[in-house]
């Protein structure tokens, strides 16, 4: 019946409101720890079950929020990095040595002084898949970064940032919402030029639709100039010298030990010391942004709460995380397939279990409302 709303499927979490809307860091940190999940490994069959892993969440949970229809983008510019990777290892050759010849282009000859570089040559299939398995790490380090564009509301990631991050949040902020919004307007010109029989496609379409595109983002940016100077952005509070002083000690010292703490857990030679230093900077840069956020005194409007379900979705994450890290220690040869001797990868079932673990969101997440069909969208004006 027309006015009647859709009847939703029963799950596991409620409609999503205003009281018990996720927390936008939850997403962050699940997206971020697929993210380091698919740094250890280069299997195309568990990067690929990130991908959809990623992709279930976002489809399952995301609202129609500008910022959520950046999804699509990324996965593109995924598709494109993995393109332009196989690409050089075509032209460029590959530092992985082969017996299975492909074909041989022509090769450029370079000077004695560009020994180690050709263009050209022999492409071997051991060089093609070692491209394949690196660009699709890649990709699904893009892929897992578009998920948290998707999903996590950046004005609310603003306002739950320290008072210490606030200048450089707000660039971060306005740097991840001009993709979303930018490619929101091309869509709607798109759409409005297709609706009064106008072309939208081609050289004649893509300069009728920049025009406008490029007013909308000067007027945004002119908008929110106003709106940060009207509510008082870039006023600090004054504070004694020794605080500064000691907010500076902290922080740098702090993110240096982030630093020292994290190459040693990175090599072998630092296992016994990287985790007390990583541990002690981490706290003396949180110390520091505490110190640091009494010069920027602001108060909160209804901060958003990290509730349980904000612990499941990031817990989730940070399991998928550390089960894929122990399993790169344990069975390094099952997560990093070799390329020489060419073999066909195989699917490892513990960690591929351990990767459907970053599904709970898809359950727990509240459930985004959905829109009264009866409210018709606005169709922006064409100047041409």
């Amino acid at each position: 019946m027309p006015g009647k709303r859709p009847r939703r499927r029963r799950t596991l979490a409620p409609e999503a409101n205003r009281s018990n809307a996720l927390h936008p860091g939850a997403w962050w940190v699940w997206a971020l720890a697929l993210g380091t999940a698919a740094s250890r490994t280069t299997n195309p069959l568990l990067l690929a079950l990130l991908i959809g892993v990623a992709g279930y969440v976002v489809a399952a949970r995301r609202t129609t929020a500008p910022w959520a229809r950046s999804y699509g983008a990324f996965v593109k510019l995924g598709i494109a990095v993995l393109g332009i990777r196989l690409a050089f290892a075509v032209f460029l050759g590959s530092p992985i040595p082969g017996t299975h010849l492909v074909v041989t282009l022509p090769e450029v000859p370079l000077p004695h002084w560009a020994q180690g570089v050709r263009i050209g040559g022999r492409v071997t299939a051991e060089g093609l898949v070692f491209a394949l398995y690196d660009g699709l790490k890649l990709a699904t380090l893009l892929i897992c970064v578009g998920a948290a564009n998707a999903l996590a509301n950046p004005a609310r990631l603003l306002k739950s940032l320290p008072g210490a991050l606030y200048e450089a949040g707000v660039a971060v902020v306005v740097a991840l919402t001009f993709a979303p919004n930018l490619i929101a307007d091309v869509r709607r010109l798109r759409a409005a030029r297709r609706l009064r029989g106008r072309p939208d496609r081609g050289l004649r379409g893509l300069l009728h639709v920049g025009l406008p595109v490029l007013e909308g983002a000067l007027e945004r940016s002119v908008a929110l100039a106003a709106a940060m100077d009207a509510r008082g952005y870039g006023r600090t509070a004054e504070v004694p010298a020794a605080v500064r002083r000691t907010t500076a000690v902290l922080t740098l010292g702090g993110l240096l030990g982030v630093c020292a703490g994290t190459y040693g857990l990175l090599t072998a030679e630092g296992g016994g010391y990287g985790l007390p230093v990583l541990l002690a900077g981490l706290a003396a840069a949180l110390g520091g942004l505490w110190l640091g956020g009494r010069r920027s005194p602001r108060t909160r409007y209804r901060p958003d709460a990290w509730g349980v379900r904000a612990w499941l979705v990031a817990g989730s994450g940070v399991a998928v995380a550390a089960l894929m890290v122990a399993a790169a220690a344990y069975d390094p040869v099952a997560l990093r397939p070799g390329v020489v001797p060419l073999v066909a990868p195989t699917l490892p079932l513990w960690p591929a279990a351990a990767i459907l673990l970053g599904l709970l969101p898809a359950f727990v997440a509240p459930v985004p409302a959905p829109i009264p069909a009866s409210i018709p969208a606005p169709i922006p004006k064409d100047p041409s």
